[in-house]
């Protein structure tokens, strides 16, 4: 919240990652930002995505910088969950005129296979 208060709205989205990244610090939190993670259909690598964030090797973060968050994002941030197999990620909406979050959960999530390198 302290990033969209102090920025506002109308910034590109690297601009709040890096903002991101200050305040993280600051709470002295652990976190990866562009984690890499190859993308497997049926056992045969077709691919990489990188989350914005993963903090605390728990929680994953992605940010948007757009006037309206659509379905498309939202399942972005489910799918990335399960190929990290995280629990739990947020994804944080700067672009509107007032911060917008959602708390998205993975039904598939399995706590003994942590995927992340």
């Amino acid at each position: 919240m302290k990033v969209h208060n102090t920025l506002g709205n109308g910034f590109q989205e690297v601009i709040y990652q890096r903002c991101l990244v200050i305040e993280l610090e600051k709470m002295k939190l652990n976190y990866g930002r562009e984690i890499e993670q190859t993308i497997f259909y049926e056992g045969t690598e077709v691919g990489t995505r990188r989350a914005d964030f993963v903090v605390e090797g728990k929680v994953m973060v992605e940010l948007k910088a757009l006037i309206n968050l659509e379905d498309v994002h939202l399942a972005q941030v489910k799918n990335y969950l399960v190929a990290y197999d995280l629990a739990i990620g947020l994804l944080i909406n700067f672009g509107a005129n007032s911060l917008r979050f959602k708390e998205i959960f993975n039904p598939k999530y399995n706590p003994v296979n942590l995927k992340i390198k």
